[in-house]
């Protein structure tokens, strides 16, 4: 399954907003177990987003370092 160039680039900044919003949440909805099983998701999934937008940067940098020559190892 190919999902379109926009929406992949977005996905890691749409995981960190998704964090936020439930690390936001859990301040504002207290409930004892609830808030922070929300703040740990959301502190995973900003974990997640990050990982991944530096995953692609470094990926895209050694790509123009090396060129397709770097996908070719095995």
């Amino acid at each position: 399954m190919r999902i379109s160039r926009p929406l992949y680039e977005l996905l890691p900044y749409a995981y960190m907003l998704i964090g936020v919003a439930a690390i936001v949440t859990s301040f504002f909805w207290r409930v004892p177990g609830w808030s922070d099983l929300m703040a740990g998701l959301g502190l995973i999934a900003i974990v997640s987003g990050l990982v991944l937008v530096l995953r692609r940067r470094d990926y895209r940098i050694q790509q123009r370092r090396y060129g397709a020559a770097f996908d070719e190892q095995d």
